[in-house]
């Protein structure tokens, strides 16, 4: 159901097109803050030259350093470098150029407004990223800001001091680039929840209008037979078409939108199921289902997951359920017990992306697991990585010990299914089979004629982690 990971720099909104637009608001910004760092920058280093103030002329050397290293990077896409470089030294020269610009009679302090900038500048910047970057870096420019705000604290020689003329001026410049910079970070955040508002809407409208479908990735045995198929989601959006979930799933998690989607697929995986059950073609098939963390920790998703198993009366065990690692993260005990009563009742389930992320034995020999599934992230560069080498072996006898079917997603090439198949892993799932078809043709390729050694799907097979 789930597809795809999303690693990209400043990305909050996972919304269909809201990342791309919200980057290249982003690059604006950055564009435009570099840009205003080298002309202040340029612009005062030479009036301090001409002043011979060689201490405050250095400083504004490094500002405009700052925003010619940061205007190349952002130039050149690496927009994450660019946003680090900025705001960590834009914070500590600019409060090493407020200990100068201390008040005096009549001029009171400015450049400490550029610290509000910093503040709301990296929180913009840094939203997705850790709590030291997310938080750390606007509190510590804040408190910097109320520190210089309400305090002569600086250095008061003349000697040292922007000259006397220059201080109106400087705080009218100060607080207008201020101004400005901080009016682009709030149309920023206003575009983006706009746009998740409007992206939320659309969710809302297709999962009543029926805009969902399901697409079927065949999974197959080591002879090419298929043996069963794992669903994943397709929003076919009237304007913009055939959406994969990477641009929305992660938005359907955050405003609770999962857990109905993920009861409309189960539905529809349970009445697919049935309407295999009638032809003795694909009567003998599983379908895996993703399960996101979200929709199982919802204190009714057994009881909801058995009553659509019983409603449609399918083979409990032709439905897979596939859990990833992010469920042991917390309350294991109440996963191994839902986990267990499903199990009870006959429902399949298997790990998926195992080795990933939270993976431990001790919680591995508890879970009553039918399927492991190995990520495609070691199966990508299985043929030159010796490290993911050991950890597939390890994977496939681990999964034999307990008695496990295991299963490798991302199958692309045939040297990858050589290797697989000489190290006992008799399953798999990846586009050196078939990508994720339309029901229509799922079928048809389920009913075609096997060869043991499969042909390429395509030509320009694209990545199985965008399915």
């Amino acid at each position: 159901m789930l597809g795809g990971r999303l690693t990209s720099f400043s990305q909050p909104l996972h919304g269909l097109a809201v990342s791309d637009k919200h980057r290249r608001r982003v690059k604006a910004l950055l564009l435009f803050g570099s840009t205003m760092c080298i002309l202040l920058g340029l612009g005062w280093g030479g009036y301090y030259l001409l002043k011979a103030k060689w201490l405050l002329m250095s400083m504004d050397l490094a500002l405009a350093t700052i925003g010619a290293i940061a205007l190349g990077c952002t130039l050149t896409e690496r927009t994450r470098l660019a946003a680090l470089l900025s705001v960590h030294t834009l914070l500590i020269v600019v409060c090493i150029i407020c200990l100068f610009d201390t008040p005096i009679a009549g001029v009171a302090r400015s450049a400490h407004m550029h610290l509000l900038t910093v503040a709301a500048a990296s929180y913009l910047l840094f939203r997705g990223e850790n709590a030291y970057l997310r938080l750390g870096l606007p509190v510590a420019s804040f408190v910097a800001c109320l520190i210089f705000a309400g305090s002569d604290i600086g250095i008061t020689n003349p000697a040292y001091q922007p000259p006397i003329e220059t201080r109106a001026i400087t705080v009218w410049i100060n607080n207008a680039t201020c101004f400005i910079s901080i009016a682009m970070v709030l149309a920023i955040m206003q575009s983006d929840v706009a746009a998740r508002n409007a992206i939320e809407d659309d969710l809302r409208t297709a999962l009543a209008q029926g805009h969902f479908s399901l697409h079927y990735q065949p999974q197959v045995r080591e002879d090419g037979r298929v043996i069963g198929a794992e669903a994943l989601l397709r929003w076919e959006h009237p304007q913009r078409g055939m959406i994969l979930p990477g641009k929305f799933i992660a938005l359907a998690e955050e405003t609770g939108l999962i857990v109905p989607i993920g009861d409309w697929v189960l539905r529809k995986a349970c009445a697919q199921l049935l309407n295999w059950a009638q032809d003795p073609r694909t009567a003998g098939l599983s379908l895996s289902v993703n399960v996101s963390a979200s929709q199982f920790r919802q204190p009714d998703f057994v009881s909801q997951v058995l009553e659509i198993v019983h409603r449609s009366g399918i083979e409990p065990s032709r439905l897979k359920l596939e859990l990833t690692e992010s469920l042991l993260v917390k309350d294991v005990d109440e996963v191994v017990s839902k986990m267990a009563e499903l199990k009870s009742h006959g429902v399949a389930l298997s790990l998926d992306d195992f080795g990933t992320g939270y993976s431990s034995l001790n919680y591995l020999k508890r879970l009553p697991l039918d399927q492991l599934k190995i990520d495609q992230s070691f199966v990508r560069d299985l043929l030159n990585d010796p490290n993911d080498m050991a950890i597939v072996r390890t994977l496939v006898s681990l999964s034999r010990s307990l008695n496990l079917m295991v299963i490798a997603e991302g199958v692309e090439t045939r040297e990858q299914l050589d290797w697989l198949r000489d190290n006992d892993c008799l399953a798999y799932q990846g586009y050196l089979f078939s990508k994720p078809l339309p029901i229509e043709q799922f079928e048809a390729f389920v009913r075609a004629p096997r060869v043991p050694d499969p042909a390429p799907a395509s030509p320009t097979a694209v990545p199985t982690e965008l399915a």
